[in-house]
């Protein structure tokens, strides 16, 4: 069983004043498939906090898998890609590569999904199928692509 972590990021949901609708339904949807959720946060959209958060879920926390949700649009204050590259790119320089939807930090897959319930849940549908494999590549179980075919 793979261990996750959702964050939402989110001014007006960090200072409790509209309720976290997109994290519960991510954390849901990743228990459903069979995931351990260790914990869910909010944090709002500044960068050095999700940078953070990331750091700490992926690296004390030791989560298999960060889902954040939210700050991925065009607004001056979404930076989620913005932040998620930064922290990787201490791991890797290949991480400004990165089309900033999905990074790896150590051996901890990071996805981000869009603010809304209903954009997550759809983008969290596509990727599931195959964040197992993905998670198995990383942690040194399954080293080779071809050995189950995609679904």
């Amino acid at each position: 069983m793979f261990k996750a972590a959702v964050v939402t990021v989110s001014d007006r949901s960090a200072r409790g004043e509209r309720p976290d609708a997109s994290g519960p339904v991510v954390a849901a949807m990743l228990e459903q498939a069979g995931y351990q959720v260790l914990c869910t946060g909010l944090v709002p959209d500044e960068q050095p906090q999700i940078e953070a958060e990331l750091r700490r879920l992926s690296d004390q926390l030791g989560a298999d898998l960060v889902v954040t949700t939210g700050g991925t649009g065009f607004a001056p204050r979404d930076v989620t890609p913005e932040a998620m590259r930064y922290a990787s790119m201490a791991v890797t320089p290949r991480a400004m590569l990165s089309r900033a939807q999905a990074g790896i930090r150590g051996r901890t897959l990071i996805v981000n999904l869009p603010g809304s319930p209903k954009a997550a849940r759809e983008n969290l549908e596509a990727v599931l199928p195959s964040l197992a494999h993905g998670l198995e590549m990383l942690s040194g179980v399954q080293a080779d692509c071809a050995a189950h075919p995609a679904p």
